[in-house]
Protein backbone atom coordinates (compact mmCIF):
# COMPACT_ATOMS: atom_id res chain seq x y z
CA UNK A 1 0.00 0.00 0.00
CA UNK A 2 3.03 2.28 -0.22
CA UNK A 3 1.64 3.55 -3.53
CA UNK A 4 -0.55 5.99 -1.60
CA UNK A 5 2.41 7.52 0.25
CA UNK A 6 4.50 7.56 -2.92
CA UNK A 7 1.83 9.59 -4.73
CA UNK A 8 1.77 12.06 -1.85
CA UNK A 9 5.57 12.35 -1.90
CA UNK A 10 5.49 12.88 -5.67
CA UNK A 11 2.88 15.61 -5.11
CA UNK A 12 0.49 13.95 -7.53
CA UNK A 13 -3.25 13.68 -7.00
CA UNK A 14 -5.15 10.44 -6.56
CA UNK A 15 -7.54 9.33 -9.24
CA UNK A 16 -11.11 8.74 -8.06
CA UNK A 17 -10.33 5.00 -8.04
CA UNK A 18 -7.17 5.56 -5.96
CA UNK A 19 -9.10 7.64 -3.45
CA UNK A 20 -11.78 4.97 -3.16
CA UNK A 21 -9.12 2.26 -2.74
CA UNK A 22 -7.48 4.27 0.06
CA UNK A 23 -10.72 4.34 2.08
CA UNK A 24 -11.38 0.64 1.46
CA UNK A 25 -7.80 -0.17 2.54
CA UNK A 26 -8.40 1.67 5.81
CA UNK A 27 -11.66 -0.21 6.33
CA UNK A 28 -10.00 -3.56 5.71
CA UNK A 29 -7.00 -2.75 7.96
CA UNK A 30 -4.66 -3.14 5.01
CA UNK A 31 -2.69 0.05 5.67
CA UNK A 32 -0.64 1.12 8.69
CA UNK A 33 -1.38 4.07 10.94
CA UNK A 34 1.89 5.68 9.85
CA UNK A 35 0.88 5.47 6.18
CA UNK A 36 -2.58 6.84 6.91
CA UNK A 37 -1.11 9.75 8.88
CA UNK A 38 1.34 10.48 6.05
CA UNK A 39 -1.40 10.57 3.45
CA UNK A 40 -3.74 12.71 5.58
CA UNK A 41 -0.96 15.18 6.31
CA UNK A 42 0.16 15.28 2.68
CA UNK A 43 -3.34 15.95 1.38
CA UNK A 44 -3.82 18.72 3.93
CA UNK A 45 -0.58 20.37 2.81
CA UNK A 46 -1.27 20.24 -0.92
CA UNK A 47 -5.08 20.45 -0.95
CA UNK A 48 -7.70 18.03 -2.24
CA UNK A 49 -9.08 17.72 -5.75
CA UNK A 50 -12.72 17.29 -6.74
CA UNK A 51 -11.98 13.81 -8.07
CA UNK A 52 -10.25 12.76 -4.86
CA UNK A 53 -12.95 14.06 -2.54
CA UNK A 54 -15.67 12.36 -4.56
CA UNK A 55 -13.75 9.08 -4.49
CA UNK A 56 -13.32 9.27 -0.71
CA UNK A 57 -17.01 10.17 -0.34
CA UNK A 58 -18.32 7.31 -2.46
CA UNK A 59 -16.17 4.72 -0.69
CA UNK A 60 -17.21 5.89 2.79
CA UNK A 61 -20.87 5.75 1.79
CA UNK A 62 -20.43 2.26 0.31
CA UNK A 63 -19.02 1.07 3.64
CA UNK A 64 -21.56 2.89 5.82
CA UNK A 65 -24.47 1.47 7.83
CA UNK A 66 -27.70 2.84 6.33
CA UNK A 67 -30.79 2.95 8.54
CA UNK A 68 -34.12 2.77 6.71
CA UNK A 69 -35.59 6.19 7.47
CA UNK A 70 -38.22 8.30 5.76
CA UNK A 71 -35.96 11.00 4.35
CA UNK A 72 -38.62 12.86 2.35
CA UNK A 73 -38.22 16.64 2.68
CA UNK A 74 -35.54 16.16 5.36
CA UNK A 75 -32.50 18.38 5.74
CA UNK A 76 -29.03 18.06 7.23
CA UNK A 77 -27.22 21.02 8.80
CA UNK A 78 -23.54 20.18 9.18
CA UNK A 79 -20.36 22.16 8.61
CA UNK A 80 -16.87 20.86 8.02
CA UNK A 81 -15.52 22.19 11.29
CA UNK A 82 -11.86 23.02 11.37
CA UNK A 83 -12.37 26.75 10.76
CA UNK A 84 -10.50 27.50 14.01
CA UNK A 85 -13.11 30.04 15.15
CA UNK A 86 -14.13 28.26 18.38
CA UNK A 87 -17.76 29.35 18.10
CA UNK A 88 -20.67 27.92 20.06
CA UNK A 89 -22.39 25.02 18.28
CA UNK A 90 -24.27 27.05 15.70
CA UNK A 91 -25.37 24.29 13.32
CA UNK A 92 -26.46 22.00 16.19
CA UNK A 93 -28.47 24.77 17.86
CA UNK A 94 -29.96 25.72 14.50
CA UNK A 95 -30.93 22.09 13.86
CA UNK A 96 -32.87 21.93 17.14
CA UNK A 97 -34.68 25.21 16.45
CA UNK A 98 -35.50 24.11 12.92
CA UNK A 99 -36.94 20.81 14.16
CA UNK A 100 -38.98 22.61 16.82
CA UNK A 101 -40.43 24.76 14.03
CA UNK A 102 -41.65 21.63 12.24
CA UNK A 103 -38.93 20.90 9.68
CA UNK A 104 -37.67 17.32 9.53
CA UNK A 105 -33.91 17.21 10.30
CA UNK A 106 -31.59 14.22 9.93
CA UNK A 107 -28.33 15.53 11.29
CA UNK A 108 -24.97 13.88 10.82
CA UNK A 109 -22.15 14.73 13.23
CA UNK A 110 -19.25 13.63 15.36
CA UNK A 111 -17.10 14.45 18.36
CA UNK A 112 -14.81 17.43 17.96
CA UNK A 113 -11.36 16.57 16.64
CA UNK A 114 -9.89 19.88 15.52
CA UNK A 115 -12.34 21.87 17.66
CA UNK A 116 -13.03 21.80 21.40
CA UNK A 117 -16.64 20.66 21.11
CA UNK A 118 -18.32 18.90 18.19
CA UNK A 119 -22.05 18.32 17.76
CA UNK A 120 -21.82 14.86 19.37
CA UNK A 121 -20.02 16.30 22.41
CA UNK A 122 -22.64 18.94 23.11
CA UNK A 123 -25.65 16.67 22.46
CA UNK A 124 -24.19 13.97 24.70
CA UNK A 125 -23.70 16.56 27.44
CA UNK A 126 -27.38 17.48 27.07
CA UNK A 127 -28.40 13.86 27.59
CA UNK A 128 -28.95 12.67 24.02
CA UNK A 129 -28.30 8.95 23.53
CA UNK A 130 -26.75 7.88 20.21
CA UNK A 131 -28.06 4.88 18.33
CA UNK A 132 -27.98 3.33 14.86
CA UNK A 133 -31.20 1.38 15.45
CA UNK A 134 -33.74 2.23 12.76
CA UNK A 135 -36.75 2.07 15.11
CA UNK A 136 -35.12 4.35 17.67
CA UNK A 137 -34.14 6.89 15.02
CA UNK A 138 -37.57 6.77 13.36
CA UNK A 139 -39.27 7.32 16.71
CA UNK A 140 -37.09 10.37 17.37
CA UNK A 141 -37.84 11.72 13.92
CA UNK A 142 -41.59 11.27 14.45
CA UNK A 143 -41.67 12.65 17.99
CA UNK A 144 -39.19 15.52 17.72
CA UNK A 145 -38.76 16.08 13.92
CA UNK A 146 -35.06 15.27 14.32
CA UNK A 147 -32.71 12.34 14.68
CA UNK A 148 -28.96 12.45 15.09
CA UNK A 149 -26.61 10.13 13.22
CA UNK A 150 -23.44 9.92 15.33
CA UNK A 151 -20.82 9.26 12.65
CA UNK A 152 -18.81 6.46 14.37
CA UNK A 153 -21.98 4.34 14.68
CA UNK A 154 -22.59 4.52 10.94
CA UNK A 155 -19.07 4.62 9.53
CA UNK A 156 -17.02 1.70 10.91
CA UNK A 157 -14.08 2.93 8.83
CA UNK A 158 -13.81 6.00 11.04
CA UNK A 159 -12.87 3.84 14.03
CA UNK A 160 -9.59 3.05 12.31
CA UNK A 161 -8.71 6.71 11.80
CA UNK A 162 -10.12 8.27 14.99
CA UNK A 163 -6.91 7.78 17.06
CA UNK A 164 -4.80 9.11 14.19
CA UNK A 165 -6.96 12.20 13.78
CA UNK A 166 -6.88 12.82 17.51
CA UNK A 167 -3.09 12.52 17.63
CA UNK A 168 -2.69 14.85 14.66
CA UNK A 169 -5.04 17.36 16.30
CA UNK A 170 -5.60 19.33 13.09
CA UNK A 171 -8.27 19.20 10.43
CA UNK A 172 -7.85 16.49 7.81
CA UNK A 173 -9.68 15.26 4.73
CA UNK A 174 -12.23 13.68 7.08
CA UNK A 175 -13.36 17.16 8.15
CA UNK A 176 -14.03 17.87 4.49
CA UNK A 177 -15.89 14.59 4.10
CA UNK A 178 -18.18 14.85 7.15
CA UNK A 179 -21.02 16.88 5.62
CA UNK A 180 -20.96 14.77 2.44
CA UNK A 181 -21.37 11.32 3.99
CA UNK A 182 -24.61 11.40 5.93
CA UNK A 183 -25.47 7.70 5.44
CA UNK A 184 -29.10 8.35 4.46
CA UNK A 185 -28.24 11.27 2.14
CA UNK A 186 -31.16 13.64 2.93
CA UNK A 187 -32.43 15.48 -0.15
CA UNK A 188 -31.89 18.94 1.40
CA UNK A 189 -28.75 20.36 2.94
CA UNK A 190 -27.26 23.49 4.47
CA UNK A 191 -23.54 23.09 4.92
CA UNK A 192 -20.45 25.22 5.29
CA UNK A 193 -16.78 24.90 4.49
CA UNK A 194 -13.58 26.42 5.86
CA UNK A 195 -12.30 27.45 2.41
CA UNK A 196 -13.70 29.02 -0.73
CA UNK A 197 -12.09 26.37 -2.94
CA UNK A 198 -13.75 23.60 -0.95
CA UNK A 199 -17.12 25.37 -1.14
CA UNK A 200 -16.94 25.27 -4.94
CA UNK A 201 -15.99 21.58 -4.87
CA UNK A 202 -18.98 20.90 -2.62
CA UNK A 203 -21.25 22.68 -5.07
CA UNK A 204 -20.11 20.37 -7.87
CA UNK A 205 -20.51 17.22 -5.77
CA UNK A 206 -23.90 18.13 -4.27
CA UNK A 207 -25.51 19.42 -7.46
CA UNK A 208 -26.54 15.95 -8.74
CA UNK A 209 -26.93 14.48 -5.23
CA UNK A 210 -29.40 16.88 -3.54
CA UNK A 211 -32.83 18.27 -4.45
CA UNK A 212 -31.79 21.64 -3.00
CA UNK A 213 -28.82 22.86 -0.99
CA UNK A 214 -26.73 25.82 0.07
CA UNK A 215 -22.99 25.73 0.71
CA UNK A 216 -21.74 28.68 2.71
CA UNK A 217 -18.28 30.13 3.20
CA UNK A 218 -17.65 33.22 5.31
CA UNK A 219 -15.10 35.50 3.73
CA UNK A 220 -13.50 35.82 7.17
CA UNK A 221 -13.12 32.04 7.38
CA UNK A 222 -16.32 30.86 9.07
CA UNK A 223 -17.85 27.58 7.87
CA UNK A 224 -21.40 28.79 8.63
CA UNK A 225 -23.41 32.00 8.45
CA UNK A 226 -21.85 34.11 11.20
CA UNK A 227 -23.09 37.63 10.28
CA UNK A 228 -19.58 38.85 11.08
CA UNK A 229 -18.67 39.50 7.44
CA UNK A 230 -19.85 38.72 3.93
CA UNK A 231 -20.76 35.09 3.30
CA UNK A 232 -20.60 33.41 -0.10
CA UNK A 233 -23.56 31.16 -0.94
CA UNK A 234 -23.38 28.36 -3.51
CA UNK A 235 -26.62 26.63 -4.50
CA UNK A 236 -27.75 24.21 -7.16
CA UNK A 237 -27.98 26.94 -9.76
CA UNK A 238 -26.79 30.06 -7.96
CA UNK A 239 -23.82 31.86 -6.49
CA UNK A 240 -24.38 35.00 -4.44
CA UNK A 241 -23.30 36.89 -1.35
CA UNK A 242 -25.09 37.29 1.96
CA UNK A 243 -24.40 39.45 5.01
CA UNK A 244 -26.07 40.95 8.06
CA UNK A 245 -27.15 43.85 5.83
CA UNK A 246 -29.23 41.38 3.79
CA UNK A 247 -31.38 41.02 6.91
CA UNK A 248 -31.21 44.70 7.84
CA UNK A 249 -28.84 44.06 10.75
CA UNK A 250 -25.46 45.47 11.80
CA UNK A 251 -22.50 43.05 11.70
CA UNK A 252 -22.02 40.72 14.68
CA UNK A 253 -18.76 40.81 16.65
CA UNK A 254 -16.64 37.67 16.38
CA UNK A 255 -16.01 37.60 20.13
CA UNK A 256 -19.76 37.33 20.81
CA UNK A 257 -19.90 33.89 19.17
CA UNK A 258 -17.27 32.10 21.27
CA UNK A 259 -18.03 28.65 22.67
CA UNK A 260 -16.89 29.15 26.25
CA UNK A 261 -14.00 26.72 25.87
CA UNK A 262 -15.51 23.60 27.49
CA UNK A 263 -18.16 21.06 26.54
CA UNK A 264 -20.15 21.92 29.66
CA UNK A 265 -20.15 25.62 28.78
CA UNK A 266 -21.06 24.89 25.15
CA UNK A 267 -24.06 22.86 26.33
CA UNK A 268 -25.09 25.68 28.68
CA UNK A 269 -25.00 28.19 25.84
CA UNK A 270 -27.11 25.93 23.64
CA UNK A 271 -29.68 25.43 26.42
CA UNK A 272 -29.85 29.17 27.08
CA UNK A 273 -30.60 29.85 23.42
CA UNK A 274 -33.33 27.20 23.25
CA UNK A 275 -34.95 28.75 26.35
CA UNK A 276 -34.92 32.16 24.65
CA UNK A 277 -32.17 33.40 26.96
CA UNK A 278 -29.30 33.64 24.50
CA UNK A 279 -27.49 36.89 23.74
CA UNK A 280 -28.78 39.02 20.90
CA UNK A 281 -25.78 38.06 18.74
CA UNK A 282 -26.33 34.34 19.38
CA UNK A 283 -30.04 34.64 18.62
CA UNK A 284 -29.40 36.55 15.41
CA UNK A 285 -26.84 34.08 14.09
CA UNK A 286 -28.99 31.03 14.86
CA UNK A 287 -32.05 32.73 13.35
CA UNK A 288 -30.08 33.54 10.19
CA UNK A 289 -28.94 29.93 9.76
CA UNK A 290 -32.41 28.54 10.49
CA UNK A 291 -34.03 31.02 8.10
CA UNK A 292 -31.63 30.06 5.33
CA UNK A 293 -32.39 26.36 5.95
CA UNK A 294 -36.14 27.05 5.84
CA UNK A 295 -35.82 28.76 2.47
CA UNK A 296 -33.98 25.70 1.13
CA UNK A 297 -36.95 23.53 2.15
CA UNK A 298 -39.50 26.15 1.03
CA UNK A 299 -38.00 28.31 -1.74
CA UNK A 300 -41.11 30.52 -1.89
CA UNK A 301 -40.35 31.96 1.57
CA UNK A 302 -38.90 35.47 1.77
CA UNK A 303 -35.55 35.25 3.57
CA UNK A 304 -35.87 38.50 5.53
CA UNK A 305 -39.43 37.74 6.70
CA UNK A 306 -38.40 34.18 7.58
CA UNK A 307 -35.50 35.50 9.62
CA UNK A 308 -37.76 37.76 11.71
CA UNK A 309 -40.30 34.96 12.20
CA UNK A 310 -37.52 32.61 13.32
CA UNK A 311 -35.98 35.20 15.62
CA UNK A 312 -39.30 35.63 17.44
CA UNK A 313 -39.66 31.85 17.73
CA UNK A 314 -36.23 31.61 19.37
CA UNK A 315 -37.05 34.37 21.85
CA UNK A 316 -40.28 32.57 22.80
CA UNK A 317 -38.33 29.61 24.24
CA UNK A 318 -40.49 27.14 22.31
CA UNK A 319 -37.46 25.08 21.26
CA UNK A 320 -36.81 24.07 24.87
CA UNK A 321 -40.51 23.24 25.33
CA UNK A 322 -40.47 21.09 22.18
CA UNK A 323 -37.55 19.01 23.47
CA UNK A 324 -38.66 19.16 27.13
CA UNK A 325 -35.27 20.48 28.25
Amino acid sequence: MKKFVEKIMDRTYFTQEDASAFIHSIGENEISEAEIASVLTGIQLRGVSLEELDGFRQALLERSIKPELDTSNSIDLCGTGGDGKDTFNISTTSSLVLAAMGQKVIKHGNYGVSSSCGSSNVLEELGFHFSNDTNTLSESLTKFNICFLHAPLFHPTLKNVAPIRKNLGVRTIFNSLGPLVNPVQPPLQLTGTFSLELAKIYQHILRPERTAFKVVFGMDGFDEVSLTDTTRLFGKNEERTFSSLTLGLPPVGVQSLHSGGTIHEAARLLRDITFGKGTEAQNQVVAANVALARTIAQPSLDLKETYHDTHQFILSGQTAKHFKF
